[in-house]
């Protein structure tokens, strides 16, 4: 399968929509239906994490996802632009008090990793100076689609 890269604005509106394309785009790479929630779940919970790291440092920067069925495994990366410790889960930036959105506190972002940890088959996190990418994969025996 080619690699199929999808970008969107950092609205939590927008996470539903990756999340439906990355169960379509698994189911058609082979992924076993058993295994379609926590493919959809880890990478809400991926992108959710983005959104809101996008949200306070960097809300025009637009989210980035790359979805790979390459061999037997069928690859997510959601990668955000906000630099360093900030976007992986480092104390959030003081909100305004008209901001009512505001929840993600400082145990939120590490909680929502250990959610992905535990969903995906194999999770990588790497952070970088130009961002956080969290790449996880989950295998693809059942024949694939495309």
């Amino acid at each position: 399968m080619a690699t199929v890269e999808l970008s969107f604005s950092a609205l939590p509106v927008h996470v539903r929509t990756a999340r439906l394309i990355v169960t379509a785009v698994a189911r058609r790479s082979g992924v076993a239906e058993a295994l379609l929630d926590e493919v959809r779940l880890a990478v809400g919970e991926a992108c959710s994490r983005a959104v809101e790291a996008h949200r306070l440092h960097c809300p025009d920067e637009p989210v980035r996802l790359e979805l790979t069925g390459a061999g037997r495994r069928f690859e997510v990366t959601v990668s955000d632009t906000v630099p360093g410790d900030d976007a992986a889960g480092g104390p959030p930036a003081r909100p305004d008090e008209d901001d009512l959105d505001f929840d993600l506190g400082e145990g939120t972002a590490e909680l929502g990793l250990a959610v992905i940890a535990g969903l995906a088959d194999d999770v990588e996190i790497a952070t970088t100076p130009k961002g956080v990418q969290i790449r996880m994969s989950w295998p693809a025996e059942a024949e694939a689609t495309i």
